[in-house]
């Protein structure tokens, strides 16, 4: 496979010294790999940090900035990052108000974030968690023991971090998380397997006219195989499933996701396929947001993530936020 890279050792590193490159707004650490806000620690606002296996851009780092994360820990490729990074970022965008880590259910990350909190907390840094569990397509899989974070991630570091630049104290921004972890469904699908560096081949066998239903984002396995669909079918079957466990009685976020190698022609129809789902099954829309946001490298093929939200929820969505990949109202 070609790949435009040095040598699989320095991936991490060279995309870390790019990203300092071209955002001189962010302070970027390549030897402890921490990205952070120039301007943190910010004077009474609570930090925001996450992070996770590097290949999932721009998740996590691309999301650092006002109105989102204060810092992002990027660990190797589908790998954790360790302790130590996490416990040197809540340093860094530690004001005093304590610091909320937004952690994707994958066995390792909790762990080591778990192990982070003791530590930061031990340095004197008051530390919240919130673990994100919102894939309904299985229920324990590789990695995970219950249900793998995927796109509600996005959700929860954007209205969370909109709250954290208000001013709120830790234990609402906190709560504000759980609340929108908890109002969110995902569901993926993949075409076409991914390629690590490390590997330089596909992690796994998807033979040619056959799709997989409920991916995970490094590749886990899903509920089933099957020929190719359309793009309606896979829209129809997507949203069944996050809406036979959402059950939403309100108004929806909605995120139509690229899982790396999907071109936004594609995403775009498949959205308008989401739209038509949606609207048929009686479910409104309040925002909606395409593009490839939570990938798996080269991974060609989506996921559907749905939030149901209040006003208040809608109204922090709607919150002026500038980071590498998400901005608007600035």
């Amino acid at each position: 496979m070609k790949m435009l890279i040095n040598v699989p050792e320095t991936v991490v590193a060279d995309a870390l010294r790019g990203i300092a490159a071209a955002h001189p707004e962010l302070t970027v650490d390549v030897e402890n790999r921490v990205v952070a806000r120039r301007d943190a620690p910010v004077a009474g606002k609570v930090g925001l940090v996450s992070g996770g296996g590097s290949g999932h851009e721009p998740l996590h780092a691309g999301f650092v900035g006002p109105g989102m994360l204060s810092a992002a820990c990027p660990g190797e490729v589908f790998t954790s990052p360790v302790p130590d990074q996490m416990v040197r970022a809540a340093a860094a965008v530690d004001s005093g108000a304590g610091v909320l880590f937004v952690v994707k259910n994958y066995t390792g990350d909790v762990l080591n974030f778990e192990m982070a909190a003791e530590l930061a907390e031990e340095e004197g840094v008051q530390v919240a968690q919130v673990v994100v569990d919102d894939d309904v397509a299985v229920s324990d899989s590789t990695f995970t023991a219950g249900r793998r974070g995927t796109g509600a991630t996005l959700f929860v570091e954007k209205i969370a971090g909109a709250l954290a630049d208000e001013g709120a104290p830790l234990d609402r921004v906190a709560a504000v998380a759980r609340q929108v972890n908890g109002a969110s469904r995902s569901f993926g699908v993949v075409l076409g397997a991914v390629t690590t560096p490390a590997k330089g081949s596909p992690t796994f066998d998807l033979p040619a006219g056959e799709l997989e239903l409920g991916i995970g984002i490094h590749g886990e396995p899903g509920r089933e195989r099957r020929p190719m669909m359309t793009s309606g079918e896979i829209a129809d079957f997507a949203v069944n499933a996050v809406l036979e466990d959402l059950r939403p009685t309100g108004p929806v976020l909605a995120l139509v996701n690229g899982m790396g190698a999907t071109p936004l022609l594609e995403l775009y129809g498949f959205n308008a396929e989401v739209h038509r789902a949606l609207s048929e099954r009686g479910v409104a829309v309040a925002r909606t947001l395409v593009g490839n946001y939570v990938t798996s490298l080269d991974m060609a093929g989506c996921s559907v993530t749905l939030c149901q939200v209040d006003e208040e929820l809608l109204r922090l969505w709607d919150a002026p936020v500038q980071t590498a990949a998400l901005r608007w109202g600035r």
